[in-house]
């Protein structure tokens, strides 16, 4: 027999190549190209024909307005990322590392949408039933009545979905499902692409909502092709170290809520349990004050979070290193320079790491400040003053600028007990808040004497 002719797709755009590359010729991505059977060359006869509805154009202004409705899911967390709760006919893909909750949290959530009174699905195609069963026992969720559907077959998914007609459906995940219209196998670009794309269409048609799962490649991005970001209408990730009980979710996009905001959850033996007061978890409990430590309020979202920079300044060898994590390490490299420039604080011959507690990501400007004062106070070895935090952008200047909603994050901070802020000119409050003393300065030489001074 001859050999079956093959064709090399790429797992990003989706572009085809007759043969093996290791760049993409269509986005020019290296080593994504992976081998697939090509589809028929026969046209499939009306494949999307059932989703096309007739439609009109029609101006902005005649067309009827209507909030959202938004089902809350029972998870506090949950909601505050989907911007309130599940919305009719949206569909979610939620992405994150294998083992890390995505399957716990959802079946958690379609318990309590149930025992609210919601019809839910449960679609698994990595699970059976009994161990789907196996693992709401696990998790304390006894009698629960949510329907459980073993199957990957697109098609016969549809016919689940048009028969039983569920308010929430979740697909675990979309990487098993697969068309009997196209002949690759399942989790390849074209398979993924199509199953969502259908998916989408009918979730949009009956009002189902539907929650996808996905699974991530080895850099994190969630994997098939990134057109299936821009087919749904929100995108969350789970983040976390899978050795640590806290879990993040993370809004990426969201067209019924803000993106950048965050959930976070704590991983119990009866499953995942939302952390109402997140700071406590990136902050470190130290009995007395140590040098390299700064505390600075970030903002993910629209919840203020205090976490804790940490820095360790260490003679180094003839190459010295400059280390960062949960922070950006070109910025780690330009705030040195700042700090050498403008405050005459030398660190050319010395190892520097820098480290934001918790495992949290911070990508906000704010927290230069706070990375200059740890630095320094590693460096020399002087703690900064119990109860002190500080935020705030440095610019190449030597000016610190002013962070967005500095109000709140200064309230955040002194409901959690601080007393002594080191924040920007522009952020400093008109009214005194009280229990806090603030200090606001432009430049960094000025903040460097006010720190010297307190210490």
């Amino acid at each position: 027999m001859a050999k079956e002719k093959t064709v090399y797709v790429c797992s990003d755009c989706g572009g085809v190549s007759p043969k093996w590359l290791g760049k993409c010729p269509s986005c020019q991505a290296w080593n994504t190209l992976i081998e697939s059977v090509p589809e028929s060359t026969a046209p499939a006869k009306n494949r999307f024909a059932s989703l096309v509805k007739a439609a009109q154009v029609m101006t902005l202004g005649d067309i009827d307005a209507v909030d959202m409705a938004r089902t809350p899911t029972g998870q506090e967390e949950l909601d505050r990322v989907l911007g309130g709760g599940m919305v009719e006919g949206g569909v979610v893909l939620i992405g994150g590392d294998p083992g890390i909750g995505k399957s716990t949290l959802l079946l958690q959530a379609l318990d309590s949408l149930q025992r609210s009174g919601q019809n839910t699905l449960y679609v698994t195609g990595e699970e059976s039933g009994a161990q789907v069963a196996l693992r709401s026992r696990r998790l304390g969720l006894n009698n629960s009545q949510v329907k459980v559907l073993a199957e990957i077959q697109l098609e016969k998914i549809l016919a689940t979905l048009d028969a039983t007609r569920p308010d929430i459906a979740v697909i675990d995940s979309i990487q098993t499902v697969y068309s009997d219209q196209l002949t690759s196998a399942p989790g390849s670009v074209a398979q993924v692409r199509e199953c969502a794309a259908h998916l989408t269409r009918a979730a949009k048609a009956s009002g189902v909502s539907v929650v996808l799962v996905g699974h991530v490649t080895k850099d994190g991005t969630l994997a098939g092709p990134r057109v299936l970001e821009h087919m749904v209408d929100t995108v969350l990730y789970f983040e976390g170290d899978t050795h640590s009980s806290f879990r993040l979710v993370r809004a990426i996009k969201n067209r019924f809520g803000a993106v950048n905001e965050i959930g976070v959850f704590a991983m119990t033996e009866k499953g995942l349990k939302g952390v109402s007061n997140p700071s406590a978890i990136f902050l470190s409990q130290h009995a007395e004050p140590v040098p390299g430590s700064c505390v600075m309020v970030t903002l993910e979202g629209t919840r203020p979070m205090l976490v804790e920079i940490q820095a360790l300044v260490d003679s180094a060898g003839p190459s010295p290193r400059r280390l960062s994590v949960g922070l950006d390490k070109d910025r780690l490299a330009m705030l040195l320079a700042v700090l050498h420039r403008h405050a005459g604080v030398a660190c050319m011959d010395q190892d520097v790491f820098v480290n934001a507690v918790g495992g949290v990501r911070i990508s906000e400007p704010a927290a230069d400040l706070a990375v200059l004062l740890a630095i320094t106070s590693s460096l020399r070895g002087k703690p900064l003053p119990k109860g002190f935090f500080a935020f705030g952008e440095i610019g190449l200047a030597g000016e610190v600028r002013p962070a967005p909603r500095g109000q709140e994050r200064l309230k955040e901070a002194a409901k959690l007990g601080f007393g002594v802020a080191l924040v920007p000119k522009a952020n400093a409050p008109k009214k005194p808040i009280e229990g806090l003393t603030i200090h606001a300065v432009e430049r960094v030489e000025q903040a460097m004497e006010v720190v010297r001074g307190l210490a």
